[in-house]
């Protein structure tokens, strides 16, 4: 496998890992139903236009938050365009935030240290070889 395929098959287990965490967090601190497309264009303007996942990845990330109760959604018809699914997050959702930011925060950091150590081991081996 290449280096480029290698890189986003990484890429695409990592959105994977925290897509639903994203979506809820971004959902929760906006604190307003927003519909699929929308949601999609505010994680865009987040990640300064380099959006990490496809648009088209986020509706079955939607639709499996709102399988475990985290969203609820309410479909409005619309006269200008296709009706739109609106979703919310639930009193569960926010709970599992919580929870979810607890873990991410722990994992961040544990990845961190590790990243860490391995880093100063390349730049000591790299002083080595000089």
């Amino acid at each position: 496998m290449d280096d480029n395929a290698t890189v986003r098959k990484f890429q695409k287990e990592l959105n994977s890992g925290t897509a639903s965490l994203v979506v809820l967090g971004l959902m929760a601190g906006l604190g307003e139903p927003l519909y699929g497309y929308q949601i999609g264009k505010l994680l865009e303007e987040r990640a300064d236009g380099a959006l990490p996942m496809k648009q088209g990845a986020l509706y079955p990330v939607l639709r499996a938050m709102e399988g475990k109760g985290l969203l609820e959604s309410r479909v409005e018809p619309s006269t200008s365009a296709p009706p739109r699914r609106y979703y919310n997050v639930t009193t569960q959702g926010h709970r599992m935030l919580a929870r979810w930011v607890e873990v991410w925060g722990s994992t961040r950091d544990f990845v961190e240290r590790v990243l860490g150590s391995a880093e100063m081991a390349t730049e000591s081996r790299e002083s080595d070889d000089v």
